[in-house]
């Protein structure tokens, strides 16, 4: 920290607390409902998720004790999958699940062991949109559309979909549609899908391109998860602001 700001105790201090009472991310939701009030707000949502190499120093968090007996390698296991650590192609890693609109503004973002897989946390990541209302009514949870990529084309995830109503934009892995055609009448219709909107997926790509230019975000040093995800909250909090206050010079 800048010798002006103070001892970077104090300031380390601030976020710890503020990442694990969710201040940071209710400042998110705040500035979500004022995007949403004057109507700046686009409800077409992308979904994606991006592997972050993890510092060796983020391993060694204290894991929550809950009285249950356990060994050594039991307790290690338990700790890693609590600050969302794991091992995958890339090594030690973390896994960022996020939803963004076609502006890049992030709307939800979880974090998981970097070996997780991205189609069992589509729900997941979605079930974080919630956008308060600045007046009366209930807070916003339900886009107009999602778009996402074959990782995410399951029927479970097509299912959650179509029980809340929402248009989707998910092309079908080869050996999903080779099974219906191998089914022949009963594998059921193609689902449907829109390959030039398909083309503004891209959006969620280029907002972890832009998240990634915090040095602390594209690698994480931090050992909690709580940490971590409130830098990240933070710098969707840069990334909101930024764009109301110029929103002509939107990317």
């Amino acid at each position: 920290m800048p010798c002006e700001f103070g001892a970077w105790q104090t300031w380390w201090q601030r976020h710890d607390r503020w990442s694990t009472d969710g201040t940071w991310q209710r400042v998110v939701e705040a500035l979500q409902a004022q995007a949403d009030a004057v109507g700046e707000l686009d409800w077409t949502v992308t979904v994606d998720s991006s592997v972050v190499r993890a510092h060796q120093h983020a391993a060694g968090a204290r894991h929550h004790h809950t009285g249950a007996p356990m060994n050594h390698t039991s307790r290690r296991r338990r700790s890693r999958h609590e600050q969302a650590l794991g091992r995958s192609r890339g090594g030690w890693s973390t896994k960022i699940h996020l939803a963004v609109d076609s502006t890049l503004r992030p709307w939800a973002l979880h974090l998981t062991g970097g070996h997780a897989a991205d189609s069992p946390q589509f729900a997941r990541t979605l079930q974080g949109i919630h956008v308060p209302r600045c007046g009366p009514g209930r807070p916003r949870s339900r886009p107009d559309q999602v778009i996402a990529d074959k990782g995410d084309s399951s029927r479970d995830n097509r299912a959650y979909l179509r029980r809340r109503g929402v248009p989707m934009v998910i092309p079908e892995r080869d050996d999903q549609l080779a099974n219906r055609r191998r089914r022949g009448h009963k594998g059921g219709r193609p689902c449907a899908f829109d390959p030039d909107r398909y083309r503004d997926r891209n959006a969620v790509e280029r907002a972890f391109n832009r998240v990634k230019h915090w040095r602390g975000i594209a690698t994480r040093y931090d050992k909690t998860a709580l940490n971590y995800l409130g830098g990240l909250h933070l710098a969707a909090i840069l990334m909101w602001a930024d764009d109301l206050a110029h929103p002509t010079d939107r990317t």
